[in-house]
Order: C-alpha cells, then sequence, then structure tokens
C-alpha cells in the first residue's frame, strides 16, 4: 500500500449501523459515522452541546491536564455567538494581500531550504511543523522569532510519544501563555493578546482566564491538524508525481486540491459533544450525560455523498466535507489553515519537480474498533528542483 493511501476504517461500521464505539479513559463515546448524522447533531446544540466540563467534548479527552475552557469552542449559543463575533475578523486576516505576501515568503523560503539540500528531509519536524510555527507568528501578529520557540516544543503540545495526554508537556503551554499575556498587560501591543485584553462582552473587559481560553484554543486547535495536513499531501504529491505538474499547468484547480487533500486526509479524526437529554441516533439509544463524537474522517468518506470517497480526485466539484467541522462551531482557524495549503501548493507547484520518499512511520490512532491512520510520526524525503 502506498504511504498517501488512507485507508476508511469505519466503512463497514457507517454502512451497516451507523456507528461506531470506543472507550476513552473510563468515559464511553458513541462515534457517528454518516455525514446526515454528524452534520445534524452538530447543529443540534442544544441535544449535543459542547459547554460541558472543560476538556470533557476533546478526544481523547482533556479533563485531567486543563480547567481552563477553550473559547468559543467550549461554549454554545448564545455565549458562543458573543465571544466569536469578537474574533471573526481577526482570523480572516489570512484573506488580506498583504497578509497572503508576508505567508508566501515563508513558505517560499522554507520550500528553497529543503530544496537546496542534498539529503533527505524529515517533514515532519524539519517541514510542516516550520511551517505551522512561522505562519502562526502572522496570525497571532507578534515577532516572526517568537517561532523558534514553538518549535522548540516539538511537533505535539499535550502528548508524547508514549502517551496520549502529558500534563507536563500541556503545562509549557498553559505557562507560556500566561507570561505571553501578563507581558501583554504591561506593555500593550497589536498582537492577539492585547487586542483581547482590550475586548469587552456584556460592558465588560475580558477576563485573563478568557483571554487564555482563546489562545489555548488558537495554539492547539491548529497544531497537529496543520502539520498532518502539510504532511500527508507531501507524501500524496511523492506518490503522484504528475499532480505537481498538472496543478502547474492548471492553477484554477488549485483551490479544490486544497479541499480535497483535506477532505481525504481528515487531519481531525472527530470531536465530542456531551449528550443534555436521552435521544436515539441511528436507532441508537444514547444516555443523558454521555458522550457522542462527530467523526469527521468517517462523514468525509460516507459513500452516499461522495463519489468514489476513497481516492484523491484533486478537481472534484462537489466537496461538502466537514474537515472543518460544521454549523456554529465552524473552526475560527480555517481561513487561515486554507491559505497556508494554497500557497504551499502553489509553491511546489512553481519550484518543485518532483518529490521522493525515503523512510515513513506512519502515526495510527487506536480508537478501539477502529485503527486509524492520521498521518505519519516521521516522513523522510527528498524534495528534487
Amino acid at each position: 500500500m502506498k504511504n498517501s493511501t488512507f485507508s476508511d476504517p469505519f466503512e463497514n461500521a457507517r454502512q451497516e449501523k451507523g456507528y461506531g464505539e470506543m472507550n476513552d479513559q473510563d468515559d464511553p463515546v458513541t462515534m457517528l459515522l454518516r455525514l446526515k448524522d454528524v452534520r445534524k447533531c452538530a447543529h443540534n446544540w442544544k441535544t449535543f452541546q459542547s459547554g460541558a466540563v472543560p476538556g470533557r467534548i476533546v478526544i481523547p479527552s482533556e479533563v485531567n491536564i486543563r480547567e481552563t475552557r477553550q473559547i468559543p469552542f467550549e461554549v454554545d449559543p448564545p455565549m458562543h455567538k458573543t465571544y466569536r463575533d469578537l474574533v471573526e475578523d481577526w482570523f480572516k486576516r489570512p484573506l488580506q494581500q498583504a497578509y497572503q505576501e508576508k505567508l508566501t515568503t515563508i513558505i517560499e523560503d522554507i520550500v528553497d531550504e529543503v530544496l537546496a539540500k542534498e539529503i533527505a528531509v524529515e517533514v515532519v519536524e524539519e517541514f510542516a511543523l516550520k511551517i505551522q510555527s512561522r505562519a502562526l507568528t502572522l496570525l497571532l501578529n507578534i515577532p516572526f522569532e517568537e517561532s523558534e520557540t514553538w518549535i522548540s516544543w516539538g511537533t505535539h503540545v499535550f502528548r508524547s510519544e508514549d502517551t496520549s495526554l502529558d500534563g507536563e508537556k500541556a503545562a509549557i503551554l498553559y505557562n507560556y501563555i500566561d507570561e505571553q499575556i501578563d507581558k501583554a498587560i504591561q506593555n500593550p501591543g497589536k498582537d492577539l493578546y492585547s487586542v483581547l485584553l482590550n475586548s469587552e462582552i456584556d460592558n465588560r473587559k475580558l477576563t485573563k482566564e478568557e483571554v487564555k481560553g482563546v489562545m489555548i484554543l488558537t495554539f492547539a486547535g491548529g497544531r497537529d491538524t496543520v502539520i498532518n495536513t502539510i504532511t500527508n499531501s507531501i507524501a500524496y504529491f511523492a506518490e503522484h508525481k504528475a499532480s505537481l505538474e498538472r496543478l502547474k499547468n492548471n492553477p484554477d484547480i488549485t483551490r479544490k486540491a486544497v479541499e480535497e487533500l483535506i477532505r481525504y486526509f481528515s487531519p481531525l479524526t472527530q470531536m465530542g459533544r456531551v449528550v443534555t437529554e436521552a435521544a436515539s441516533v441511528c436507532e441508537h439509544a444514547i444516555k443523558k450525560d454521555s458522550r457522542i463524537s462527530l467523526c469527521w474522517a468517517s462523514a468525509n468518506r460516507d459513500e452516499t455523498v461522495f463519489e468514489n470517497p476513497n481516492e484523491v480526485v484533486l478537481d472534484r466539484k462537489m466537496n461538502p466535507h466537514v474537515s472543518f467541522g460544521f454549523s456554529h462551531h465552524k473552526c475560527l482557524g480555517a481561513t487561515h489553515a486554507r491559505q497556508i495549503m494554497m500557497v504551499l501548493l502553489e509553491t511546489l507547484a512553481k519550484k518543485v519537480k518532483f518529490i521522493d520518499i525515503i523512510d515513513s512511520e506512519e502515526n495510527i490512532e487506536n480508537l478501539d474498533e477502529f485503527q486509524r491512520k492520521v498521518g505519519f510520526d516521521s516522513l523522510q524525503v527528498k524534495f528534487n528542483k
């Protein structure tokens, strides 16, 4: 099997019953696998809430490693909209030409760097992590040099090699954010910390805890997902060498290609909700205060919606994927992530002739009855110009 082939472990369960089950730290989860059910439950925030105990809607649950509520991710309407309205325009800045020009410079510099090397490059640490971290300085509007601190943390904020949740490692991020908030209080600037500290809801300023909640989400929500998307896409282009030439000759399909790669690889497998009242999905009873998951990865392969769902179709015309979530909780960072991928694909098509895979180590998620390849722990490639 090719490195860039990501099988669909949910196919049989999705077709036969529409759901799966997994145990997450003795807090079981009913996984919804069909696109229509995922969208329906994502929209029904009254029955399937996000504003539960902080960390509980994440899978694996983070209730044991944080008490701060991620905002607006772990807040339900109507307060969700109040918080989201504060930051919506800020997170749409990647649509601005000046932002895109700076992002292009960042990505082109990194591509030039790997093209200049005569040896293989480890894509996860030496390429994808660099792009994600350096691009984040634009989103936060802070000095470029700060990205070196984030790169030093490695690819995962909340886990180590031997554990899916690492409280000590998470504390590095939490302490860092506390320090940056304190600096912004002492010396306000034009960065996101300062903007949040100066923002008001209900005729009051945001608290430090609320600002921290937004910042934790900003750091954690777009880290592994962006790194996975970049790394997996490099594997795809390495094994489908004609695709880069196709993008070069047909740049009009680049936006569709971005959406298709994000659909196919689904960098975030699922996200949970807590049930507020007894309900039923796929004729399966779900108890109050239990958890469901919206399985984006399964929904994105739903054969009743997507033609040839297990193939990458770069110019796919109809692509209602849910990789960035659905309804009011749609990912705030989606615009930023899309722009990273747009610029990356344009840059690869312009500068790279072909890519060779030297070695790889897969990252497999253990979801009890399902085993899903979500990306790579390591991917060694040679970029050729």
